[in-house]
């Protein structure tokens, strides 16, 4: 299977982008998830709308100043490119980083407990990175290494021409789907303090793109290892530990779904 054009439709000679067709859609979703989700924790969803309306051009900054920072060998020299985000480059710790420091400032301006406003956005967010990954499908990017599975895509490779890889973008595709389930599961069944959700998406979502990275032959690279796996393992012992000082004091964070009852 070959990847189609990575244009959509053309306007009055502007070309739109399957991929931020998908980063819109996936934002939207995660947008109206949050705001039907807020009354439950207690948050005003009108909260919600400011927070994507600053989040917004935040995450897509963090994603792409990440991407470039760690490409600075290729941008230094294509400068002009940098602000190419149509054309893929969008790194998501970067974007998660962003997205988090909005956050925890929203919520100080706001006085609303961060922990709380963590809980009740988080569980869009690997739904739209399960959409948003289907971007790098129509960009031909963010592919594997070359394998001969039933379920090997085509891609034109610069380097090798015509090759059949992993489709890695759909493998964490479906891990993130997998992750939205769990969250939701994880919610009604285990969860005893607020920013408990939190912690089991970046622990879930890192242990995937841990492994699933090791089969991309296209990773940023810090001091000769794969940063995403760097960060990754990180993000597994921060979650870890997220948790366990939250359960050990439940009492400072409590279950604002029980609460609000």
């Amino acid at each position: 299977m070959i990847a189609p054009d990575p244009i959509a439709f053309s306007v009055f000679g502007l070309k739109v982008h399957w991929y931020g067709i998908l980063i819109a859609s996936a934002l939207l979703i995660g947008l109206l998830i949050a705001i039907k989700r807020a009354p439950k924790y207690g948050i005003d969803p009108d909260t919600i709308l400011d927070f994507f309306l600053f989040m917004t051009p935040a995450i897509v900054i963090g994603a792409r100043l990440y991407y470039v920072v760690f490409n600075y060998a290729y941008y230094v020299d294509h400068p002009g490119e940098i602000i190419a985000t149509w054309d893929g480059g969008l790194a998501i710790h970067g974007g998660i980083i962003a997205g988090v420091i909005v956050a925890i400032i929203l919520c100080r301006v706001k006085k609303i407990r961060f922990m709380t406003f963590a809980d009740a956005v988080i569980v869009g967010l690997p739904l739209g990175q399960a959409i948003g990954r289907w971007g790098n499908f129509f960009n031909q990017e963010a592919y594997g290494t070359q394998t001969n599975l039933p379920w090997a895509i085509t891609v034109n490779d610069a380097a090798l021409g015509m090759i059949r890889v992993h489709p890695t973008f759909l493998y964490e595709s479906i891990w993130d789907l997998l992750v939205f389930g769990c969250l939701f599961f994880y919610e009604r069944k285990l969860k005893k303090a607020d920013g408990e959700l939190l912690f089991v998406y970046l622990g879930l979502y890192s242990i995937g793109r841990f492994f699933i990275e090791g089969l991309r032959t296209d990773s940023l690279m810090f001091l000769g290892l794969r940063t995403a796996q760097l960060i990754s393992l990180l993000l597994v012992i921060v979650a870890g530990i997220g948790l366990c000082y939250l359960r050990k004091n439940e009492n400072r964070f409590p279950n604002s779904l029980k609460i609000n009852k």
